[in-house]
């Protein structure tokens, strides 16, 4: 256990070496017998959002990181106990075994010999050092610079062995490299443009599994790699099916056609009937994702405080978790999920009230118009809110929200569209003006927020981030740079505070509730662990295998 206070030296000690604290593995814990000597049968996963980015370096979603999971490897990752867990890196690096200086500024990583790229060629340190200059550049769409751009004077000293140095020490890199996947110089490095690279459907990594097959608009189907450089697979292959419509996913779930139903889960309006299927473990996972409403603040209206704030009043939060959700979220105020040790719990709490709502719009001058919708300067105060089509429970939520939001003159429209096209340019380059999302905003396990809220992670302003909400303020650019330098863990809390503090004050985004979902596995698939320091619990279908 990290104590409050925590020496420099300390901080690296103990984030580095928690790898040496394993659990007992998942089988063991759920007293199945232990896994297969020869690997066989396949999962289904169900899921109903299509992956489309297979580089794991290039902006993706959460369903395309359950797929990065099985085709690549990290040099280390963070499993469900919170450990710091050694994969494609022998140990993990810290201050006891020489691979970090005591200031977090030089970095010495000593590789797993013997792992070999999906193609047979040898995974050596210049792949390491390939992928994070590719990383670093500027002509590549990177999915997140942060951390990753302080990197400076990468060395291969051996193949199995690479070192670094930090422009300056930043404390959450060794979160953001447990899921930073590694990509093969020989074909990468090759192609003419990275960003275009046939490689970018067909990839190779030195994961679990390799690239098999794919039916656009209907699955992606993995094989077992046999030259794998950890324990597992246990399967032969995995399959991912995509269903848009979750009715009709949940259906082929409960009629034994998908083994496996995460990251939507089952909807809300299934669960009674979900519990009593027989043959099937049924899980509630609190999630580290917030529900939100993302407003774009380069969209007029939005950039208005007092129009975000009669926003937020105007919504009846606790309608739609007990209507829709059947009281499952967690209402929160914070994009930090509860439990975690940065969260704060003393943000002001929500109140519905369109009363105040009203009132705070007609002091800011936005007056009712003929047909109700409030107008000021000649700018009706109306806006399209988007999300995926098909997923049944936000699609009532946005029909709640139009009512509430009428309620106090304001008009909501809904433009939903398939998976793929809004997580595209739509959401990365903020062409919305509202979206309904929700996302896990923690980096690995750790709190740093600077790819979310910094004024230079705006890709829309050619920042490089995921900050698609537009939201600039200096107070926040000082404070994310003080966290990322801050290694004593209660000036980091009080800093993690206040930030939050911040966002909710500005309303930045209108937070609605911590996830929890219902995921579903067959009762005869062991292995499946959930796990909130990653955004998919697909992240060891590595160690998954069917008992009996």
């Amino acid at each position: 256990m990290i104590h409050h206070k925590l020496s420099k030296r300390d901080f690296l000690k103990l984030s580095a070496s928690a790898g040496t604290l394993l659990a007992a593995p998942a089988w063991a814990q759920q007293g199945a017998s232990a896994p297969p000597a020869a690997p066989r049968g396949q999962v289904v996963a169900g899921i109903s959002q299509e992956p489309t980015v297979f580089n794991p370096l290039m902006p993706g979603s959460e369903v395309d990181q359950g797929v990065w999971w099985q085709l690549f490897s990290t040099l280390w990752f963070i499993d469900a106990q919170g450990n710091t867990v050694a994969d494609l890196a022998r140990e993990v690096p810290s201050v006891a075994n020489g691979g970090l200086s005591a200031d977090g500024l030089v970095w010495k990583v000593k590789l797993k010999p013997g792992v070999t790229w999906h193609d047979g060629k040898p995974f050596t340190a210049r792949d390491v050092k390939y992928t994070l200059d590719l990383i670093n550049n500027p002509a590549f769409r990177a999915r997140n610079r942060v951390g990753h751009s302080l990197v400076r004077d990468i060395t291969v000293v051996a193949d199995d062995e690479i070192h670094w140095r930090m422009e300056s020490s930043f404390t959450p890199y060794m979160s953001v490299l447990s899921q930073t996947f590694m990509v093969p110089e020989h074909i990468l490095g090759a192609a003419a443009d990275p960003n275009t690279a046939p490689y970018n459907q067909a990839p190779v990594g030195t994961g679990p599994f390799r690239w098999g097959a794919r039916r656009a608009g209907d699955h992606i189907q993995l094989d077992r790699n046999p030259a794998y450089h950890g324990q597992g697979p246990y399967l032969l292959r995995v399959i991912f099916k995509y269903i848009p419509d979750q009715t009709m996913l949940y259906t082929q779930f409960r009629s034994g056609q998908i083994d496996y139903l995460g990251l939507s889960g089952i909807q809300p309006s299934f669960e009674q009937e979900a519990a009593k299927l027989r043959g099937v473990r049924i899980m509630p996972v609190p999630t580290p994702f917030i529900e939100h409403v993302a407003l774009n603040l380069g969209f007029g209206p939005f950039a208005d405080k007092s129009v975000r704030e009669a926003l937020y009043l105007g919504m009846n939060k606790e309608a739609r978790i007990q209507a829709i959700y059947q009281g499952r979220p967690l209402p929160t105020e914070s994009y930090v999920p509860k439990g975690h040790w940065a969260y704060n719990d003393a943000l002001p709490a929500h109140r519905h009230d369109p009363k105040a709502a009203r009132a705070l719009l007609d002091a800011a001058g936005w007056v009712p118009g003929s047909d109700g919708i409030r107008v000021k300067n000649g700018q009706r105060l109306a806006f399209s809110n988007s999300t995926t089509a098909g997923a049944q429970a936000r699609e009532q939520s946005q029909q709640l929200l139009m009512q509430d939001w009428r309620q106090i003159g304001v008009e909501m429209t809904i433009e939903n569209m398939p998976a793929a096209v809004i997580w595209g340019n739509f959401w990365q380059k903020s062409q919305y003006q509202s979206v309904m999302v929700a996302s896990n905003f923690l980096q690995g396990s750790d709190p740093d927020v600077t790819a979310r809220f910094s004024s230079a992670s705006i890709p829309a302003k050619g920042g490089s981030g995921l900050n698609t909400y537009q939201y600039q303020n200096p107070e926040m650019d000082q404070l994310l740079a003080q966290g990322t330098r801050e290694f004593n863990l209660d000036e980091r809390k009080r800093i993690y505070h206040r930030i939050q503090e911040i966002v909710r004050g500005d309303l930045v985004l209108l937070p609605v509730s911590q996830t929890v979902i219902i995921e579903a596995v067959k009762e005869k698939l062991v292995g499946y662990e959930n796990n909130i320091n990653s955004s998919s619990n697909c992240w060891n279908m590595r160690s998954w295998y069917w008992a009996g």
